[in-house]
């Protein structure tokens, strides 16, 4: 590759599986992280992060299945400045049609006085060594530099000329903190790309993360400076506040090419599948609020709002709905719908189910439209989102009642399936909920900390189905579940019961006790 800052093409790097995973509580299974990476394959995303290779052999595997299946996008394997690692990604990766190996080291002052707990010189060697050796496995390397944004730019500048001398195809220049503002990080890509005298021989990206709320605005200033790359992920997640939202940059540079006259290949109606396809694998619920894929993204309540947009649609819609994947509420489907209709409704709303997940979709839409009186689109999407999140859980749900009298005792009397095997539980609580919530613990011997609890209606009225999220934490390790149900307190009990599963995938432990201690 050679520089493309003259150009106005921009490289989407999508790192969804890799940093995004790392979002406390979303760590995603395998059957997960590969429908996801088929879906940024297929939309178009020009660089898919897998996962980080040395981490685990879960995310070996990960990233290995990916390159091997992957059509278009280059795979990508992380690997800090170190041997092993780099060996591992290169290992990851070597099936791939076109694989990248990504390494980074830190560079900034305080992390090298308390991180690293070395010289500049020691660094640049580090540097120089590492993508050497990266270069040796295979043809296109990235190197970051960590906290590039609070590193004096004539460091920054020796190692990003160090790198490219070694081989480095693209220079990855992070706000690994989000301590950026859009003029500072304009300056330094802008001076940087100047400053390096070979920097016409790699693509420079951005990689911002989202702690001042300020990684679109920064990831745009570094396009505007001349980056041709911008890392970010799916709904924005990722450590701490988040990463630079993937839809909300393609969106901007679609939107706004008056004023940023770049483009992706992105194909943007893939948008809103991608949006709910990773808030169902990660359990993390989009806000409302969220630009581009946020349930009121293109929602009108104010009265002038109705009237302009009845009018005129432009008046107060600066993208169309259906450019990024989202498609009108409809009440089309009932209880007298069949199989064929229901898979035509699946297509247009962007899914496509293996033969399995699709008879036990069906099955519930079918006991869903018994109960409701109008299956709205949104019910359909809750519903598939939820069975895709929680088809692999090793303890189910299979029977409960719950007694509660006003001043009085709120009894829980439950039956789950751990790994196959019946457990029968009756427990007594303060409430419904917290008797749902300790009768679980008792059947599973084991005592996580509910973080968060929260239920929100999919649709209006009283026949709406519950959407329930509960975060667990264990030991160091937390995990979020979600659970659609027309009842609330079934949906809060398959929510805790799917957190607890999570926190097992990521445990590879036995069901039962499994993080007792």
């Amino acid at each position: 590759m050679t520089s493309q800052a003259n150009t106005d093409r921009v490289y989407i790097f999508d790192t969804t599986l890799r940093d995004g995973e790392q979002s406390p509580g979303a760590t995603m299974t395998l059957e997960e992280k590969l429908q996801i990476a088929d879906i940024l394959d297929t939309m178009g995303v020009d660089i898919i992060e897998a996962g980080f290779p040395i981490a685990s052999n879960g995310d070996f595997e990960a990233v290995s299945t990916i390159a091997k299946r992957a059509r278009n996008s280059v795979i990508c394997g992380l690997a800090r400045a170190i041997p092993a690692d780099i060996d591992r990604a290169g290992e990851a990766v070597r099936f791939a049609k076109r694989g990248r190996i990504h390494t980074f080291v830190s560079t900034s002052p305080i992390h090298l006085a308390h991180q690293m707990k070395k010289s500049e010189d020691e660094v640049l060697e580090i540097v120089i060594k590492t993508v050497a050796q990266a270069r040796n496995l295979i043809d296109d390397v990235e190197w970051s530099g960590m906290d590039a944004t609070r590193t004096p730019i004539e460091f920054l500048a020796r190692c990003t000329e160090a790198a490219i001398n070694a081989g480095a195809t693209t220079i990855n220049i992070p706000d690994t903190v989000g301590y950026s503002t859009p003029e500072d990080y304009y300056r330094l890509i802008h001076d940087l790309i100047e400053m390096v005298p070979n920097s016409d021989k790699a693509i420079f990206s951005t990689h911002c993360h989202n702690d001042l709320g300020m990684a679109v605005a920064n990831s745009l200033a570094g396009v505007r400076a001349g980056a041709r790359q911008v890392e970010c992920t799916i709904n924005g997640i990722g450590e701490r506040a988040g990463n630079a939202a993937l839809e909300e940059v393609v969106m901007a540079l679609r939107t706004r090419a008056d004023a940023l006259p770049y483009h992706t290949e992105i194909e943007t109606t893939h948008l809103s599948r991608a949006s709910r396809t990773v808030s169902a694998a990660a359990n993390f619920p989009v806000q409302y609020n969220k630009a581009i894929v946020g349930k009121n993204a293109f929602a009108h309540e104010s009265g002038i709002h109705q009237d302009g947009m009845l009018k005129n649609a432009s008046t107060y819609e600066i993208m169309t709905p259906e450019s990024v994947g989202i498609k009108s509420t409809s009440l089309v489907m009932g209880k007298h719908s069949g199989r064929h209709a229901f898979k035509e409704k699946l297509k247009d709303l962007g899914y496509e189910l293996a033969d399995n997940q699709f008879q036990e979709a069906f099955q519930r839409f079918k006991d869903l439209a018994d109960r409701k009186k109008h299956v709205y689109d949104d019910d359909i999407i809750a519903l598939v989102d939820d069975e895709m999140g929680s088809g692999a859980d090793r303890i189910k749900l299979v029977d409960m009642s719950v007694t509660s009298k006003t001043g009085g005792v709120h009894r829980c009397e439950l039956k789950v399936a751990v790994d196959g095997a019946p457990v029968d539980v009756s427990l007594d609580g303060t409430g419904s909920v917290d008797a749902i919530f300790s009768a679980i613990k008792a059947a599973v011997n084991a005592q996580p900390h509910l973080v968060l609890y929260a239920v929100d209606g999919v649709t209006g009225g009283t026949d709406a189905q519950a959407n329930a999220h509960v975060r667990l934490e264990m030991n160091g390790r937390i995990a979020s579940g979600n659970a659609t149900e027309p009842d609330t307190l079934v949906a809060s009990a398959r929510a805790y019961l799917n957190a607890y599963n999570r926190l097992l995938v990521e445990r590879g432990a036995p069901a039962q006790g499994a993080l007792a201690g």
